[in-house]
C-alpha cells in the first residue's frame, strides 16, 4: 500500500557536482492516492481480497473484474446498511440479490 505523501530525495553526489548547496527533499502528493486506498481497503476488508490465493491464468483479473462490479453494484442500491451486510444479505434473500443483478 502507498503512502499518501511521496517524497522524493536527490543524490548528493549529484547534486553537489551541480550545486553546493545542501540536498533539498520535495514532497510531492498523489492527488487520487485517498480514493485508491480506500477502494483497495474495501475490496480487502469487506470482500476478503488479499487472502485470495488465485494466481493462475486470467482467474485474478476475472475475479477482480467481478469484484469491481458487485461493490459497483452493492454502492448503487439505495438501501441502508453496511456493505458486507449487504453481500451477507445477497447471499441470504433471492429477491435482493435479483435486485443488485438488475442494476447492471
Amino acid at each position: 500500500m502507498l503512502p499518501s505523501t511521496v517524497l522524493t530525495y536527490l543524490n548528493a553526489g549529484v547534486v553537489a557536482a551541480f550545486a553546493p548547496l545542501p540536498v533539498l527533499m520535495t514532497v510531492w502528493e498523489h492527488p487520487t492516492l485517498a480514493k485508491v486506498n480506500r477502494l483497495h481497503w474495501r475490496l480487502d476488508v469487506v470482500m476478503n481480497e488479499d487472502p485470495d490465493r488465485t494466481r493462475l491464468g486470467n482467474g485474478p483479473q476475472n475475479l477482480a473484474v467481478l469484484r469491481h462490479m458487485a461493490l459497483n453494484a452493492i454502492q448503487t442500491e439505495g438501501s441502508k446498511g453496511s456493505l458486507r451486510g449487504k453481500l451477507k444479505r445477497a447471499g441470504w434473500d433471492n429477491a435482493y440479490l435479483t435486485r443488485l443483478i438488475a442494476i447492471f
